[in-house]
């Protein structure tokens, strides 16, 4: 057997206007730490002994996390899609749209679908590559949805849809 795995499937390229300020905003951050955390790398070096320095192996692991954060940015973002306005139909769910579903148990529960780089299980964004988000996508209101979970098949009922921008 071997090691190798498959890729994961790609992300989509949407992203909400406010998400993709974040998004810049965190870039910028970055750049800003990773100038001290050359300095402090710098001054670390400079004490001697390389291999048992905890500074300096400290700050070569927080450079290499800064960098990869870095790249990644800088190469998704220029993918990205920022989508500013709601659709034309605001009666169906589409990306950016505040769904609030009701289980069978008649808990209510508010959803943003949002793009796959701004979710927020906390803040109760879902990306839209998830399977919750899949099925609701072009549902109205009064619609049923079924979604398999880890715990089994749940059902939703669509209670509204808004855009709110």
């Amino acid at each position: 057997m071997s090691r190798w795995r498959p890729p994961p499937p790609k992300s989509s390229p949407y992203i909400t206007a406010a998400g993709y300020r974040r998004l810049e905003a965190e870039l910028q951050q970055l750049w800003q730490q990773r100038a001290e955390v050359v300095q402090a790398l710098s001054a670390a070096a400079a004490e001697g002994d390389r291999s048992e320095n905890a500074e300096y192996i400290y700050r070569k692991k927080q450079l290499r996390e800064m960098d990869g954060r870095i790249g990644y940015l800088q190469r998704r973002m220029p993918e990205l899609h920022v989508v500013s306005d709601p659709p034309p139909d605001r009666t169906r769910v589409f990306f950016g749209a505040q769904v609030t579903l009701e289980d069978d148990h008649g808990t209510q529960t508010v959803y943003r679908i949002v793009g796959a780089d701004e979710f927020d299980p906390a803040g109760h964004c879902i990306s839209i590559d998830a399977p919750l988000a899949q099925a609701l996508l072009k549902k109205t209101v009064d619609d049923e949805v079924e979604v398999v979970t880890p715990a089994g098949k749940t059902g939703f009922y669509v209670v509204e849809v808004s855009y709110e921008w």
